[in-house]
């Protein structure tokens, strides 16, 4: 059977995108990523991926602003690519979920049951859909009836393949309506297990070949454009995953200075801008991703690098405003340390020396990310301006 493009495009997980985008199937996976950020090089690519994995850390269920348009195609194939390189468990269960539980939505908003049917056969799900629904049961509770009615029935071996993994009591073969080899199932339900074939399908399995892997992970690295997403994928995921203790928001705000609360490496790069100095391209993207992650108007940010020698108004403006489309988030603190941007020695700096005690755990624990240190120092701050004694007027 044919597929529609429009149908893929919205649901790329379908396996009939091997055949309508087929160009792409066949080509190699190292040419296919330089190709697609060179078709996609205005950054909404990065932008809508960024969103992705932001909005899977958090354990949400719907992809905000999803757009069925082509671009999704190849944003889904990259995320593949990303998930497999990243060989990290628990990043590709939240993907997975995201994903899944987003497909489940936009299926029960599909107003055509044609699509849903298509959806099945693309599956090579044997289903049957009768146009007229028929009743195949009847829930009774006390006073209360309610009659069952499909227009579905799934052969029941695909119905145990794709229920497979979900464990409720109910969806047990004894508990469903069989007839002649299949079950009767309702829309939702069948939903339901079309969501799970979406999860299993992201989660991906385990890799056997490591050396294959770490190969591979090291030539698709060398394509600039992808290697700033997987880092910026990691950078966000060490934000996330660090339970810390004492969260306090942050951001810019007209009339105060949050440079205080700046982090030695920070507080190094805007040094060498205050004085003239030309600071190096990881300085330069450090700072960027830094104060678009406290919400500093680009403005500011381009008032900045006026100070710099080589500082170009046009050039400046495009790339401060590029690098907020892309959402990216400032470096960890073991990237930082790795580019030898970590000034902790140099300023002999207690948080970034010492960490922070965990009341959690009650021991003391490293600071990972430059953004803990602004939340930490906004933290302390602020419990000091409230625990201090008010002198009664004399």
């Amino acid at each position: 059977m044919s597929i529609s493009t429009d149908l893929i495009q919205h649901y790329p997980w379908l396996p009939s995108l091997e055949k309508v985008y087929s160009n792409l199937a066949s080509m190699d996976p190292l040419d296919f990523i330089v190709q697609t950020f060179t078709k996609y090089s205005d950054g909404e690519l990065e932008k809508r991926i960024s969103k992705l994995f932001k909005a899977a850390f958090e354990n949400l269920e719907r992809i905000k602003d999803y757009k069925a348009d082509e671009l999704n195609i190849y944003l889904y194939l990259i995320v593949k690519i990303l998930l497999y390189i990243l060989e990290n468990k628990p990043i590709s269960n939240r993907i997975a979920n995201l994903y899944s539980k987003h497909t489940y939505t936009e299926l029960l908003l599909e107003k055509n049951d044609a699509n849903l049917y298509d959806i099945c056969q693309d599956l090579k799900i044997l289903i049957e859909y009768y146009p007229k629904p028929l009743e195949f049961g009847i829930i009774a509770d006390k006073d209360q009836r309610e009659v069952l009615i499909t227009n579905f029935k799934i052969h029941y071996i695909d119905y145990l393949k794709l229920a497979a993994n979900l464990r409720d009591e109910y969806r047990k073969l004894v508990h469903n309506p069989l007839y002649k080899g299949y079950i009767f199932i309702e829309r939702k339900s069948l939903i339901r297990l079309l969501q799970e074939y979406v999860r299993r399908k992201l989660i991906g399995e385990n890799q056997n070949n490591n050396l294959a892997l770490s190969k591979f992970r090291k030539k698709v690295l060398e394509i600039k454009e992808l290697k700033e997403l997987y880092e910026n994928i990691l950078h966000e995921w060490e934000l996330k995953k660090e339970e810390f203790e004492y969260s306090f928001e942050v951001g810019f705000q007209d009339g105060a200075d949050l440079s205080k609360s700046f982090p030695p490496c920070i507080r190094e790069i805007l040094i060498k801008i205050q004085e003239g100095q030309n600071i190096i391209h990881i300085e330069r993207l450090y700072l960027v991703f830094f104060l678009h992650a406290l919400n500093y108007p680009n403005d500011y940010i381009i008032n900045l690098f006026s100070k710099l020698p080589d500082f170009d108004q046009k050039k400046t403006e495009y790339q401060v405003n590029f690098a907020k489309k892309k959402g990216y988030t400032p470096h960890s603190c073991s990237t930082l340390k790795s580019y030898n941007l970590c000034k902790a020695d140099k300023y002999k700096d207690e948080i970034c020396l010492q960490g922070y005690y965990s009341k959690k755990l009650e021991t003391q624990k490293p600071l990972t990310h430059p953004l803990f240190y602004v939340q930490l120092k906004q933290y302390r701050s602020y419990k000091n301006q409230t625990n201090k004694i008010i002198e009664p007027l004399k």
